[in-house]
């Protein structure tokens, strides 16, 4: 029988195992802290505590609190003095614990994070890292529960990244810290307990940002997703097969910069494309997405590219998110809009609707 003390004085896993996000995005701050002195980690809570999703935890007790700081619940403060810090060579990484706790720093990271390089006619970087948990799913309340990226993407000078799997989150953390521009890093929260096999000793290369990833082959259509929506999209896409379709899935992992090379060819693959997100639809990011396929495929796409989005409304109370929220069935409903030849059939007065290829229920079913 193994003892408490012997347990502790174990050594610690090595290799390939099962790990879940929330400790590769520890693992990474870890390691960036551990390679380079000037990095450093401010936040509401992240010293002692942890943070409110330990994230930073044990971070403070490793390498003292000057380099892991609790601050003062001043979002404009905290991102302000990051501001400072980046523009005399540190590279702070600021929390912000949840999505629409950054919107009392907009003005900063509006006009000084993104402007600054510009401003100096870039004689000054801004190393500077601005961690969001966003996104809902976790029984939060407004303002603990948004999905603000498009308020960064609108944005010209701000990177805007978003993870969707244990090994990018820490790639791409990696990359983020080592980055002489700032980068909006947005944390999808409802998956930070997800697990994958991961080996933090010896983690893959990432690629740069504005790199896309095919996470499912397909031929039938394109979904295009990223952070939280990748989950349900591959949980849509088998689902699919029963309908008939063989669905694409393609992750975006960086918003800005975007890559329209493997969005595009997928969807000139495919021929039909649909972006799922958890912001509200109008002016949100499938709105810009879609107009970039448009511009670019119009001449391969056999239907309009469709949206499954969250509603254009404030966050709902927790017990009716799920409403709110892209789901499976959405997804479908969404595939079963798109014009599919088997849904036309000749008649004596030209094309009228016929039945869907491959679906159970002749499309009446769905919405």
């Amino acid at each position: 029988m193994t003892t408490r003390a012997e347990s502790a004085a174990a050594p610690a896993p090595t290799g390939p195992r099962p790990v879940t996000m929330a400790a590769a995005l520890n693992r990474a701050l870890r390691d960036a802290l551990a390679e380079d002195p000037d990095v450093l980690v401010m936040g509401e809570d992240v010293g002692t505590l942890g943070g409110v999703f330990r994230i930073t935890d044990g971070l403070a007790a490793e390498f003292g609190e000057d380099r892991c700081s609790d601050t003062p619940l001043a979002e404009a403060g905290i991102l302000g003095t990051a501001v400072g810090m980046a523009m005399y060579g540190l590279r702070p990484v600021v929390e912000m614990q949840f999505d629409a706790f950054a919107y009392p720093a907009f003005e900063q990271l509006v006009s000084h994070v993104a402007k600054m390089r510009n401003r100096t006619s870039g004689a000054l970087n801004l190393p500077l890292t601005i961690r969001i948990p966003y996104g809902g799913g976790i029984g939060g309340v407004e303002h603990h529960s948004d999905s603000s990226e498009i308020y960064w993407m609108a944005t010209p000078g701000l990177h805007v990244v978003a993870p969707a799997t244990v090994a990018d989150s820490y790639g791409l953390l990696r990359r983020a810290i080592a980055s002489d521009d700032p980068v909006v890093f947005l944390e999808p929260k409802r998956m930070y307990w997800s697990k994958d096999t991961f080996d933090p000793d010896a983690p893959s290369a990432v690629e740069p940002f504005g790199r896309a990833v095919v996470r499912r082959p397909g031929t039938s259509l394109t979904l295009i997703t990223y952070g939280t929506g990748l989950p349900v999209c591959l949980e849509a896409a088998e689902a699919a097969r029963g309908e008939g379709w063989d669905v694409e899935v393609v992750d975006l992992r960086t918003l800005v910069p975007f890559d329209d090379g493997t969005v595009c060819a997928s969807v000139r693959r495919t021929g039909r494309a649909i972006v799922v997100h958890e912001a509200s639809g109008f002016a949100g990011p499938g709105a810009e997405i879609a107009a970039r396929i448009t511009e670019r495929c119009f001449h391969h796409l056999h239907a309009p590219v469709l949206r499954v989005t969250g509603f254009d409304t404030p966050y709902p109370p927790p017990m009716r998110e799920h409403h709110h929220l892209p789901d499976t069935e959405r997804i479908l409903d969404a595939m079963a809009r798109l014009q599919w030849e088997a849904e036309y059939r000749e008649s004596g007065d030209g094309i009228v609707p016929g039945r869907p290829a491959g679906r159970r229920d002749g499309g009446g079913g769905r919405g």
